[in-house]
């Protein structure tokens, strides 16, 4: 289960982050920041589930599985990040790349903290 303790943390990051940069460029900047979290938020999720999933297996998880799912965890961020920057028109980059950088290094806060 700490492995969706770690997503919530990403999500909360993304949110925080989405509230300053929304404070600091507007609607569009905290919009921008969301988008950001959330390619890395929502793949990591998916990740997350499936591994829950394959550890429920008899013999549990398998190492194949887990780089494949890390394979399909990175494609899906590419392809968010992708959608994001074709879909948006008025996103703000260094907000989108805050969303990004804060997410990914939620988990890195989480092993540092001792509540975690």
């Amino acid at each position: 289960m700490l492995m969706f303790r770690a997503v919530l943390l990403q999500a909360v990051a993304t949110l925080v982050v989405a509230a300053i940069a929304g404070l600091l460029a507007g609607k569009h900047g905290a919009v921008s920041a969301a988008l950001g979290g959330a390619a890395i938020v929502l793949p990591n999720a998916l990740f997350a589930l499936r591994l829950f999933a394959e550890s429920r297996k008899p013999g549990g998880a398998s190492a194949a599985a887990f780089f494949v799912g890390e394979f399909m965890k990175v494609a899906a961020t590419l392809a968010l990040l992708a959608a994001a920057a074709s879909l948006y028109r008025d996103l703000h980059w260094l907000a989108l790349i805050a969303g990004l950088v804060v997410a990914l290094k939620a988990n890195l806060l989480a092993l540092l903290s001792k509540k975690f």
